[in-house]
């Protein structure tokens, strides 16, 4: 069983920095793209950025400049480091990953359960 946590969620006031981390543990074999995404209150899910398991990072345009995305293979795990933070970035924020739990399998989209960002004015 393949499962993705999510931490660090925090309060933060307009203009403080988060680093969120999630973590791949279970049965995994090889990690593809990892990718993170957010949920504010009464809006869809939305893409934040997603790397790939050769570390190249692509942003959405809401937050160019002043997330980044980076990865540990070494220990299975994705990072997102928010800085100049707004309060429209409040949401929950999910993470992904594609992973293939054996070498016969092909690769299946696994969710966190997401962690809560609240950035107040």
């Amino acid at each position: 069983q393949v499962q993705l946590v999510e931490s660090g969620g925090a309060l933060v006031q307009t203009g403080g920095s988060l680093r969120l981390s999630c973590a791949a543990s279970g049965s995994i074999f090889s990690i593809g793209a990892m990718g993170w995404y957010r949920q504010g209150p009464g809006k869809q899910r939305e893409l934040v950025g997603a790397i790939t398991s050769g570390g190249s990072a692509n942003y959405a345009v809401y937050v160019k400049g002043r997330f980044t995305i980076s990865r540990n293979n070494a220990n299975n795990t994705v990072y997102l480091q928010m800085n100049s933070l707004k309060p429209e970035d409040t949401a929950v924020y999910y993470c992904n990953a594609q992973i293939s739990p054996s070498w016969y399998r092909p690769p299946t989209i696994y969710w966190g359960q997401g962690t809560q960002v609240t950035v107040s004015t």
